[in-house]
């Protein structure tokens, strides 16, 4: 089952040529709702064990895969918004089909990335997720898509390239017989070597965190995506750096982890305060929840470097769970943008004609900025109990965050859906027909999670716990 769940979209996508072009985007949400529905049963089952055969044997590549804890979690959460995202850009872009069949080649690229367990696979699927993420930007993006899509591409090349260069390392220098982790992890890289191969991997993982300074294209991206939102909400989900480093970072590189731990823990809380910071300057929204999502990864990386229990089970669940409110978010600007025709948050008075839209919009930014009772705050708050019992003076700055992200999420709420209506503005529609649930089901998500978290805890603890432990983390 686990290969069908991982593959199912990229054959959808294939096959949607060969349907009449009236029944494409019918195809698109029967995939995604189905591949939702495999991935609910592996979750029913516990997951799956480990499915290893060789792929190019002379190389010591494999085609290992499997899904449980951390990777069962996220990939759930990765199949649940691309059927999100697809039931609304079915409706919200014009003549869809094709960038409905790039939505369904990129969740492949997502899923194989959390299921793979060989290191050359998981390359294989980091850069097939990257390629429908460029081609939705090049097709349907903004006046200034190409420069934006030159320095994403650049970063994500760049340092792909270092990590292919230490995946080639740990192998050689090892002497594992294949690329599979568990064979990594059984002939371990020592002394200085293992730090240069750490930095390597490192290097591509905050592009895709992505971590200060290598967010540099994350702005422009979101910006010059589709208004629509729907390539926004796959572009979160491609924020694999913090899954990168938590499986394959920690245990392949366990020495060089603990000695940079201070330095990395202090870069990633000024990732999340900065971010904050910044977002609190913005008045395009898409701007704004880029550095939002900035913020968030920072905490994520605060909560991995610390190498502590209570903090990277919390980095793990806000990984899973901000792609939710974020994403859906990205939606809902998207509505906007479709209603005024502005991406402003300067427009005003929005609430006053478009209540439903203002308050699910609402309800979504109180998860985002971890409001008691919803995801992001059961995340958060793991995050900086953990961090505070290896530098509370760090989980201090980090903590600063939540007061940065409840006024700049407050600030621009506010003055696009309270602030006075300009004379001669077009009338807003409220929600209608899927819009309602594309909103509405990942809120209701984030609400149930943030209520009940044992379902997802359930999962990921022991994994956290097993890494750790093995490492001779805290």
């Amino acid at each position: 089952m686990i290969h069908l769940f991982i593959f199912l979209p990229l054959l959808g996508s294939l096959l949607m040529g060969l349907f009449p072009r009236q029944w494409r985007d019918e195809v698109a949400v029967a995939v995604t709702l189905l591949t939702l529905g495999l991935g609910v049963a592996l979750w029913a089952s516990g997951g799956t064990g480990l499915f290893s055969v060789p792929w190019v044997e002379a190389l010591g590549i494999t085609y290992s895969v499997q899904l449980s804890g951390v990777s069962l979690v996220l990939a759930l959460v990765t199949a649940f918004m691309t059927f999100v995202a697809v039931l609304y850009g079915r409706q919200r872009v014009e003549n869809p089909a094709v960038m409905l069949a790039l939505v369904l080649s990129m969740e492949t690229g997502l899923l194989g990335i959390f299921a793979a367990r060989d290191l050359v696979l998981f390359y294989v699927f980091f850069e097939d997720a990257l390629l429908p993420a460029l081609l939705m930007l090049a097709m349907f993006g903004g006046p200034s898509r190409m420069r934006a899509l030159v320095k994403f591409a650049a970063y994500t090349l760049l340092g792909s390239l270092l990590m292919l260069l230490s995946i080639i390392g740990v192998k050689s220098l090892g002497g594992s017989p294949t690329f599979a982790l568990a064979d990594l992890v059984g002939h371990p890289v020592t002394g200085a070597a293992q730090t240069w191969l750490y930095l390597g991997f490192l290097a591509a993982m905050a592009v895709k965190l992505p971590l200060w300074p290598m967010h540099a294209w994350l702005p422009d991206f979101h910006e010059q995506n589709h208004a629509s939102g729907v390539p926004d909400v796959m572009g979160t989900l491609y924020k694999v750096g913090g899954y990168g480093l938590f499986t394959f970072a920690l245990p392949l590189f366990p020495d060089a982890s603990l000695e940079l731990r201070p330095v990395l823990m202090g870069l990633a809380a000024f990732t999340a305060l900065y971010a904050a910071w910044i977002a609190f300057r913005q008045t395009d929204w898409k701007r704004l929840l880029a550095y939002a999502g900035l913020s968030h990864m920072g905490f994520v990386a605060l909560g991995v470097f610390s190498m502590n229990e209570t903090a990277v089970i919390g980095a793990m669940y806000l990984l899973a769970f901000q792609n939710l409110y974020t994403g859906a978010l990205f939606l809902g600007v998207g509505m906007l943008q479709e209603r005024v025709g502005s991406l402003d948050t300067r427009v005003g008075g929005v609430m006053t004609q478009a209540g439903a839209l203002g308050g699910l919009t609402m309800a979504l930014w109180f998860a985002s900025i971890a409001v008691p009772g919803l995801a992001g705050f059961v995340g958060e708050f793991s995050v900086l109990l953990g961090a505070y019992q290896v530098s509370p003076w760090l989980a201090f700055v980090a903590g600063l965050t939540t007061i940065a992200a409840a006024a700049y999420a407050l600030n621009a709420f506010q003055t696009t859906f309270w602030g006075g209506r300009p004379h001669g503005a077009v009338n807003v529609r409220d929600l209608r027909g899927a819009e309602w649930p594309v909103l509405a089901l990942p809120l209701a998500v984030a609400l149930f999670f943030g209520v009940y978290s044992a379902p997802a805890l359930n999962l990921i603890q022991p994994a956290v716990r097993g890494v750790l432990s093995a490492i001779g983390g805290n």
